[in-house]
């Protein structure tokens, strides 16, 4: 007599069509049926995710790193690569835009041809080598040199907020405004009121947010647009049920009736305002440009703001007009992000650590290098060059900082001094190359802001603004301690261990 199968659910017909429909399939129950269909998905889902790796033909370090992941965590590495991973996105997105962005670039550049040359000549006479990064950003049409200029050195949001909120105040035609984090605190709300005031007063406001970094902006989007302002969230983190990690807008902008602006390292939050409010004494640098390197600066929003918005606005006075300041402080204006054929804020500091001769100082809050930048700063202590590295003592990731400490030690032992900053968290992004050349801006020393973020950064050669910014990292200096090479040789297994882990994936970072 053949046995009779006994369903699970005999009280319910869909399960047992459900079940009969397993059987036939595996010949087993249902519950084993589910987990072998999910090892064959994920198995499949893993083949597919590798072969899209390789086929990217991606940075073989990078490909390896996810490779690893999925291997050894093959859950968390789908997670890992949907979310923050793909490539195929990002062409979508961005290729267009890439283009278009060129396209304004040269019409820039064509109306500046007639200076161009011998704008060139007088920087190769003041700064001699140096000259040749301005020539770099010429030649790929990421800037046009720019000679009559004001900069200002603004130290801490101490120093940066009230002079923001004092051009605010003044504005007479427009304000636009590009940030990564715009919160909703004392300085957002602050700055807020201004922006509603003068949208009362008829001024335009352009206003553009990093949907993901402004994640505390609270209602001020909208308190802007019931009053009139243009505001759009940068790349949105959800789109289509899309989680939209990557690509972030990681710039700080500000251009008001393109006269004078605003970029650096600060964002619109009051953790960067040392008022006792917060425990963690924040040090930063930010600057302000008046001068025709304004242009470079409206430039780059305009370039924002068409990619959020699909409109534009006009390529000329009031937005776009030549400055009357007349004074001998040359700068150019390096920008990047997801959409750019190189990652020229990479190459233009690996330029300016290549042509440095006697002092490479440098403020960073993530330092990890990639090869390119580890070897030139290798090179240069090798070469006798004073090669110095300020970096936090205690950074704001556990992660970051472990796979931070990790390059430590080949940096010793090249000869570089390396120094941790005690008094707080230092977010300053500068580079002070000898007594020339300075670069300050939103980059850091890794591959998300070299890859995948926008960055953008003011490469200044005027010798008074340079030897405010050499002057500044002295200070800083008194603040921290350098590390000894045979002290830091000796920490134990466990803390090598720990950041050698983290190291594993900085490729991914």
């Amino acid at each position: 007599m053949t046995k009779q199968r006994k369903y699970l659910y005999p009280h319910n017909h869909i399960s047992n069509i459900v079940y009969q429909i397993f059987y036939l399939l595996w010949g087993t129950d249902w519950h084993i049926a589910l987990k072998i269909s999910g090892y064959v998905l994920l198995t499949l889902s893993f083949i597919g995710v590798v072969s899209t790796i390789l086929l990217e033909n991606r940075n073989p370090v990078k490909a390896l790193a996810y490779i690893m992941l999925l291997i050894f965590v093959p859950v968390l590495g789908l997670i890992v690569y949907y979310y923050l991973g793909r490539d195929l996105r990002k062409r979508r997105r961005f290729t267009l835009k890439g283009s278009k962005d060129a396209t304004l670039m040269l019409r820039y550049f064509e109306s500046q041809r007639k200076e161009i040359e011998h704008l060139q000549l007088k920087l190769r006479h003041e700064v001699a080598s140096k000259q040749e990064i301005s020539a770099m950003l010429l030649n790929t049409r990421h800037s046009v040199l720019s000679q009559n200029n004001r900069i200002k050195i603004l130290l801490n949001g101490e120093e940066k907020f009230p002079a923001v909120m004092e051009a605010l105040r003044a504005a007479k035609h427009h304000i636009h405004i590009e940030y990564y984090i715009f919160a909703a605190d004392d300085v957002g709300n602050a700055v807020a009121e201004i922006l509603v005031e003068k949208l009362k007063e008829g001024i335009e406001v352009r206003f553009i947010y990093d949907d993901l970094g402004s994640d505390k902006i609270g209602g001020i989007p909208d308190l802007l647009e019931d009053n009139g302002a243009e505001v759009y969230s940068f790349s949105p983190v959800l789109i289509n049920f899309y989680l939209n990690a990557n690509y972030r807008n990681h710039r700080k902008i500000i251009v008001i009736d393109g006269e004078v602006g605003f970029t650096g390292g600060i964002n619109m939050d009051d953790r960067y305002l040392n008022n006792g409010k917060h425990e963690v004494f924040w040090r930063d640098t930010h600057l302000q440009l008046e001068g025709d390197v304004v242009n470079l600066l409206q430039l780059q929003f305009q370039m924002s703001y068409r990619y959020c918005s699909k409109k534009t606005f006009n390529f000329g006075p009031p937005y776009f007009h030549r400055s009357d300041i007349q004074d001998n402080c040359f700068a150019d204006v390096v920008a990047s992000g997801p959409d750019s054929d190189f990652p020229m804020t990479m190459q233009t500091i690996l330029m300016a650590l290549n042509v440095g001769r006697r002092s490479i100082r440098i403020s960073n809050p993530y330092f990890i290098p990639n090869d390119q930048i580890l070897t030139a700063l290798q090179m240069a202590a090798q070469a006798g060059k004073n090669v110095e590295l300020l970096l936090p003592s205690q950074g704001d990731s556990y992660f970051v900082q472990h796979a931070a400490q990790s390059y430590i030690k080949p940096m010793l032992d090249a000869g570089v001094k390396v120094y941790f900053y005690q008094k707080g968290f230092i977010h300053a992004k500068t580079i002070v190359i000898d007594d020339n050349l300075a670069i300050v801006g939103t980059v850091n020393l890794d591959n998300r802001s070299f890859y995948l973020n926008s960055e953008i950064a003011v490469v200044i050669y005027d010798r008074p603004t340079i030897q405010k910014l050499q002057n500044s990292f002295k200070q800083d200096l008194q603040d921290a301690v350098l590390i000894e090479r045979r002290s830091w040789k000796n920490r134990s297994i466990w803390q090598r261990f720990i950041d050698a882990v983290c190291r594993l994936l900085t490729p991914l970072l």
